[in-house]
């Protein structure tokens, strides 16, 4: 069966580093020319001689995402489910080997936490979890959209890695999406990373998104932890898995997000610092590579970058997020992924969005454009 196992093995990683740092301003002004856009130009767009067309670049990215997707930002909140985890991971608070107060929501619990993100009039929710299946397996996510589907229109899920069968059973329950990350694609390093649990397995991952795909699930998610390794290098092979994802599973969405390496208890320093005008760059390369992307900007970023982020590629933010298990309401001192940076409510988020020209939508694109 195929895979994108079967696309990654034909790249190395020292190549496209490589061939990152030959690309030219010439070879930019090309790609960014051309109609129908390839890997190949979106590995230029990030190139360190494309940051010398980044205000270009910005122009492009903020007329093609208003053409695609209007001058609208949908929004949406995290659910934390529990932060039990069998992993060992180098920057995750919620990693195995760090001795905290655990926490995983009861179904009374659950409904405390959703009418807390009712009352916020979120309608569009990302239910998150450590990765422990014994803990917190289908069968529990399962219940938790039974509980949860009468009370939001859209249902998303970032859990750990399941089997296909397992995907088509929470589909069929009414999840819309399902976001998996594969931290880094530098297969040589992952396990320092990634030293104990199941998270280790390095190509079961890897082929998570095949998985999904073929369970049929209308919206896949990708990114990568930006701050482990080179966020160029990185990044190019996150859009090959998204090109390769698009040919495969062409009835499903995409979208992509830009987890930046946040401070969490116990977590490593970032390897590679990622400024403001890096994480713009990206943006722009995606947005221009590929037009019908969504993508989303979390808590992580701050104030002002996010503010200025809703006029230049963003098509999705979170907002008033707790990263912790009963965060909003029931447990506010379990422990959390990570810190959030834009503490902001979804109030505030909504009228700086407003303000910025823009309409705050809590519905999934598919309820804003239908016709597309």
């Amino acid at each position: 069966m195929k895979s994108f196992k079967d696309v990654f093995e034909g790249y190395q990683w020292d190549e496209i580093k490589n061939k990152l740092e030959k690309v030219s301003q010439a070879d930019v002004r090309c790609s960014l020319q051309k109609r129908n856009k390839t890997p190949h130009d979106f590995l230029n767009f990030l190139s360190p001689a494309a940051s010398h067309e980044l205000e270009l670049m910005a122009k492009m990215t903020q007329a093609l995402t208003q053409k695609r997707f209007g001058k609208t930002i949908q929004l949406y909140a995290p659910l934390y489910l529990s932060n039990e985890c069998q992993n060992i991971c180098t920057y995750c608070g919620f990693s195995l080997d760090n001795p905290l107060k655990r926490k995983t929501l009861s179904d009374t619990e659950l409904m405390v936490e959703a009418s807390v993100l009712k009352s916020m009039e979120v309608n569009h929710v990302l239910l998150v979890s450590g990765e422990a299946n014994k803990i917190v397996g289908v069968p529990y996510f399962q219940n938790a959209v039974r509980l949860l589907k009468p009370h939001f229109s859209n249902i998303s899920i970032e859990v750990q890695p399941l089997m296909e069968e397992e995907y088509s059973l929470l589909h069929e329950e009414g999840v819309h999406s399902v976001l998996v990350y594969q931290e880094t694609y530098h297969e040589d390093v992952y396990k320092e990373y990634h030293p104990k649990g199941k998270k280790s397995n390095f190509h079961f991952r890897l082929d998570t998104p095949d998985r999904i795909g073929r369970a049929g699930i209308h919206k896949i998610g990708l990114g990568v932890l930006l701050g482990l390794e080179d966020w160029r290098v990185d990044s190019f092979f996150n859009a090959l898995h998204i090109d390769y994802l698009q040919k495969q599973y062409w009835k499903s969405k995409f979208s992509v997000s830009f987890p930046r390496l946040r401070p969490a208890e116990g977590i490593i320093e970032p390897n590679f610092v990622m400024e403001d005008k890096d994480l713009l760059q990206l943006i722009c390369a995606y947005r221009i590579w590929n037009e019908d992307l969504e993508i989303s900007i979390s808590t992580r970023e701050n104030e002002t970058f996010r503010n200025n982020i809703v006029s230049l590629g963003a098509t999705a933010m979170s907002a008033g997020s707790k990263t912790n298990p009963g965060g909003y309401s029931v447990d506010k001192e379990s422990l959390e992924q990570f810190e959030t940076s834009d503490e902001r409510s979804m109030e505030e988020i909504r009228r700086m969005i407003r303000k910025a020209g823009y309409d705050p939508v809590m519905k999934d694109w598919d309820s804003v454009y239908s016709g597309f």
